[in-house]
């Protein structure tokens, strides 16, 4: 799972003086990108993995172990837990010291922080161009995390794709369904929440005050992103940035948006019944489901999409997460397990989707009945297969190397915007801000 916290963290590993990476970099050479598999960091039938989030990683690569070990008796995986922001930390200090012997085969890597890592730090991670994995099972939007200058790095886990979460009851005292809400725009959107406001008294959602989350989700949902596909800022002029942040602000100051403290805070807001609703990767339904009470009284659908933006879809995504192999890997080994579990088994996501939440990437994972059973909580409807269908439409746009550094420097804007400051002077110190980093 992720949350608004753990993300906050990336950006503080990835904060390190660029020239002192590159040129760390630099020094190793890696002329593909990445190695060509020659490690060995145990070799025999035996992985060692770093991730975090025992009832979710830990436990998905425990039962793909299981599930590997019936072709391959003398398999043995181990798993070492490593917060994220730890592996992160530890991916910068292995890289500049040169000790890419200590690295484990297989290690988690958010995605958005992908590019970033593969692209300062190639000397880390192989590359999957001879693995025989096919790519075209996973959602183009998705692949592109991991994907760079065309080459493969990664093999995608966890499901990002965003989904608005709605209380059915509150709509239904309000005279509304799920389907009010399905393939609608943002104006339509706002429409809805003040009209459920005045009548029900409930905010339609919130949001931690000073998050970017949900603007970033409306610039995917167009495919469009903070930068250009040379990786200079974009934040000056951007027409999907403009609009996400005129709706933002519109949700903010009419009410149908609530802005918190925390996140604890937040997940409070839809757990305690304050509002009707939350806009977020998939990956929230684990903190819906913890209020028993409501169970049987919520419902997904899609996202608004931004009215008049060239690409503009109703589908985004947030968060997400996707394996990557080291230079020092078993790498036949590795790449092999990996193809025959998170890429290649149906029966391993079956496992893991009700006990975790945990949403395949893999499309053939979507064919499976377990995807298509009703949810109880959800009123019934069979709210994992639609998560499979949004995640096969969400947009793909450009991270890059500086996506954390823009994404904290847009969201101070916003703050300044929404404190009544001028949107194209925000925008322009958050630009500047962002060049200056680059240099």
């Amino acid at each position: 799972m992720h949350t608004t916290k753990v993300r906050k963290l990336i950006a503080l590993a990835a904060a390190l003086p660029l020239v002192a990476v590159m040129a760390a970099c630099g020094d190793n050479g890696g002329d593909n990108g990445g190695t060509t598999g020659d490690g060995d960091s145990t070799g025999g039938n035996k992985l060692t993995v770093w991730c975090w989030d025992p009832a979710f990683n830990l436990y998905a690569m425990e039962e793909a172990e299981k599930i590997y070990q019936k072709d391959h008796p003398d398999f043995e995986l181990e798993i070492v837990e490593t917060p994220w922001d730890d592996l992160q930390t530890k991916l910068i200090t292995l890289a500049q010291s040169k000790q890419t012997s200590e690295l484990p085969d297989i290690f988690l890597m958010q995605n958005n922080a992908f590019q970033k890592n593969v692209i300062s730090y190639p000397e880390l991670f192989t590359a999957f161009t001879d693995s025989g994995l096919d790519y075209g099972q996973y959602p183009p939007g998705i692949v592109a995390y991991s994907t760079i200058d065309g080459v493969n790095y990664g093999v995608p886990f966890d499901n990002g794709a965003a989904i608005d979460a709605l209380r059915t009851d509150v709509l239904a005292e309000a005279g509304y369904t799920i389907d009010d809400f399905t393939g609608i725009t943002w104006e339509e959107y706002i429409t809805l929440g003040k009209d459920i406001l005045a009548k029900t008294n409930h905010p339609i959602m919130s949001g931690e005050a000073g998050g970017a989350d949900l603007p970033m989700m409306m610039l995917q949902s167009a495919g469009a992103s903070l930068f250009d596909a040379d990786g200079n800022p974009t934040i000056v002029g951007n027409e999907a940035l403009l609009k996400s942040i005129d709706i933002f602000k519109q949700l903010v100051d009419s009410g149908v948006m609530v802005q918190v403290n925390s996140w604890d805070e937040y997940i409070s807001s839809f757990v305690n019944g304050t509002v009707a609703g939350t806009i977020n990767g998939s990956w929230i339904i684990g903190s819906i489901t913890t209020a028993q009470d409501q169970s049987g009284n919520w419902d997904i659908t899609d996202l608004p999409k931004l009215e008049g933006v060239s690409g503009a879809t109703n589908f985004s995504a947030n968060g997400g997460s996707s394996w990557a192999v080291s230079s020092n890997a078993d790498v036949d080994l590795a790449m092999d397990f990996l193809k025959a579990t998170f890429a290649g088994s149906t029966e391993l996501y079956d496992i893991i989707l009700p006990s975790s939440g945990a949403v395949a990437n893999w499309l053939p994972a979507g064919d499976s009945a377990v995807y298509g059973e009703p949810q109880e909580f959800f009123g019934g409807d069979a709210i994992f297969a639609k998560i499979i269908d949004f995640v096969a439409k969400v947009p793909s746009n450009n991270t890059g190397v500086f996506y954390y550094e823009a994404r904290d420097a847009v969201s101070d804007a916003i703050t300044q915007i929404l404190g009544g400051a001028d949107v194209t002077t925000a925008l322009q110190e958050a630009q500047d801000i962002v060049e200056f980093a680059m240099q």
